[in-house]
């Protein structure tokens, strides 16, 4: 097995073609994001002979915590017995290590899109990493097949989330979307509402507009939620490889009695129906039933679309200083601060 870089967006879309569970941030969009907004990529290839069987996107996060090299969601691998998922690891591990050497960062974060067992604990575990403090992306998701005609899909849904849907729409909201950059600001201001209600760390309006733009012209929407003159709530719905994502969301809570959000997802699931996509990706949900988790109501809100959990295991640390353990202060006491 070797690692070779990969420069060519064709070579690298085509072989996560093949790979089953992945999500866009992997995607060469995605590494063309990062470097707008200046952070150092790699696009790496795992090959066996000629025989590509990994990639993954490696990002150099430049933080005043301290730097470190960051996998989103990676690597993805073709299905592979265990003792062949565990030399991929070891292997790319070796690369991150001298990758970090050069790059003078205090440790490797990998967050995995594999899932949670005790096989794939241990090839971790084994290999020196822990894990880490916080997560940076979901490791509980919420995923829908959309395969199925629209009708199956609302009888699927719990009957309190359909009944909404038709109240929103007897209430006269109107869902309209957009893939124009100037609607980045309109979203922003509902997101911000957002923030000011749930208390969570934003991205900031550069940081959205960068993002949107780089999935432009076909791989992002903007979706609109309208009641009367309001816009009451908003989505980011990103479409790669026949999957949409919920990324970002934005509500304002000035008329709770209409439920436009909940109009809004279905026209987000129609419309990605008709994109071709085969699965909507609700993002992250809270880990476990738990009323005091800040997640709980977002949770019951996607569950109720009907769908399934997909339980990745936890984001890993592989320490290269001891520099790395103020990092784990920070966000230890972080995790203890937003109860997570």
């Amino acid at each position: 097995m070797e690692i070779r870089e990969i420069s060519d967006k064709k070579i690298w879309e085509d072989f996560l073609l093949k790979i089953r569970e992945k999500t866009f941030l992997q995607s060469w969009n995605w590494g063309e994001f990062q470097a707008k907004i200046g952070e150092k990529i790699w696009r790496l290839g795992i090959f066996n002979s000629s025989h590509q069987i990994g990639a993954t996107l490696v990002i150099k996060i430049t933080a005043r915590r301290g730097n470190f090299l960051f996998i989103p969601h990676g690597p993805l691998v073709k299905e592979l017995l265990m003792n062949d998922r565990k030399k991929v690891l070891e292997l790319l591990l070796e690369r991150l290590k001298k990758i970090a050497k050069d790059e003078k960062v205090a440790f490797i974060r990998i967050a995995p899109l594999w899932e949670k067992n005790k096989e794939n604990i241990e090839i971790f575990q084994e290999l020196g990493f822990r894990p880490a403090p916080i997560h940076i992306h979901p490791e509980v998701t919420w995923q829908l097949d959309i395969t199925f005609p629209e009708n199956e899909i609302l009888k699927k849904m719990r009957k309190t989330t359909r009944n909404l849907i038709k109240r929103s729409q007897k209430e006269g909201v109107k869902i309209y979307f957009s893939n124009d950059l100037k609607n980045v600001k309109l979203f922003c201001e509902l997101y911000q509402a957002t923030v000011s209600r749930h208390h969570f760390i934003p991205f900031s309006y550069d940081f959205l507009k960068k993002e949107f733009e780089s999935f432009l012209p076909d791989n992002v929407l903007l979706f609109f939620a309208q009641w009367k003159d309001k816009i009451l709530s908003s989505a980011m719905i990103i479409f790669w490889q026949k999957i949409a994502f919920y990324h970002q969301g934005a509500s304002l809570n000035l008329f709770p009695k209409i439920p436009a959000s909940y109009l809004l997802q279905w026209e987000i699931i129609k419309e990605a129906k008709k994109k071709g996509c085969v699965l909507y990706n609700f993002w992250g949900i809270a880990p476990k039933e738990n009323r005091h988790h800040p997640w709980h109501g977002l949770t019951l809100f996607k569950k109720g679309f009907g769908g399934e959990k997909r339980e990745y295991i936890k984001t890993q640390d592989f320490p290269l200083s001891h520099r790395y353990f103020r990092n784990w202060i920070i966000e230890t006491f972080r995790r203890y601060k937003r109860r997570l």
